[in-house]
């Protein structure tokens, strides 16, 4: 008896472990635009180079692999200078989000995004120019 017990154990045990092999997410980044506005959750007017009289751009992000809720940082850059750090939730394993960044003119030349997970790791990075 002891012996059916410990293998019917065994057996639970493996129905209970196999399951969650291969199941750890890893968070990626699937799309990552810079645009004048966000409407209806789409990025509008997006592109690479915007003008130095912009009021405001928008850094959308499609994120995909969150097994739980979480959240990423869009951690924006003029040059090396970290120019602000917005944290955003991740409440599905495919989810669209987005930070802004409010422009004045002096700040022309290149501009990056970090996109961290909550660990701190950078998971995308693009860069956009302000002429």
């Amino acid at each position: 008896m002891r012996r059916v017990l410990g293998l019917l154990s065994v057996i639970v045990l493996i129905f209970l472990v196999i399951p969650c092999i291969g199941e750890e997410t890893t968070l990626k980044v699937e799309q990552m635009e810079f645009c004048a506005a966000v409407k209806d959750r789409t990025p509008v007017g997006a592109a690479q180079t915007f003008p130095s009289d912009i009021y405001r751009i928008y850094c959308f992000t499609r994120v995909v692999g969150a097994a739980d809720t979480t959240e990423v940082i869009h951690e924006w850059y003029y040059g090396e200078k970290r120019m602000a750090a917005v944290r955003l939730p991740v409440r599905s394993s495919n989810w669209r989000t987005w930070s802004s960044k409010r422009m004045i003119p002096q700040w022309t030349g290149k501009w990056r995004v970090d996109v961290l997970d909550e660990d701190s790791t950078v998971i995308a990075s693009k860069e956009f120019v302000v002429e």
